[in-house]
């Protein structure tokens, strides 16, 4: 799956960079769409990141693209590889990546099969 965020004011820290935070929001978000469109059926939770390393800044006006691919599968869980990359200088390469993992529950927050 892929798609693109718009780098907005209020998506900026006090030096104006993208905001940690909102980028990890993003992230999780993109890969939550991934995971519900792969399991339908399925009620997932957030149960982990890998690295978390920011690796280049993002300015304001910038567009990302967020790529995400699975990775892993188990019996309840599943992980999708996260990469974001920004459309106006693809030569910089990868500016996040990580790993997040979802694990399939009931309405109590017990592990269910996907």
């Amino acid at each position: 799956m892929e798609t693109h965020r718009l780098v907005l004011t209020e998506d900026l820290n006090q030096y104006g960079f993208l905001f940690g935070g909102r980028l990890l929001s993003w992230v999780d978000e993109a890969g939550f769409i991934a995971a519900s469109n792969d399991f339908p059926n399925a009620r997932f939770v957030t149960i982990g990141m890998s690295k978390v390393e920011f690796r280049k800044s993002v300015k304001n006006g910038s567009v990302v693209r967020i790529v995400v691919e699975r990775s892993k599968m188990g019996r309840t869980s599943v992980c999708y590889r996260v990469d974001i990359y920004s459309t106006k200088e693809p030569e910089r390469g990868v500016i996040f990546a990580t790993e997040i993992t979802y694990v399939n529950v009931d309405e109590t927050g017990e592990k269910l099969p996907l």
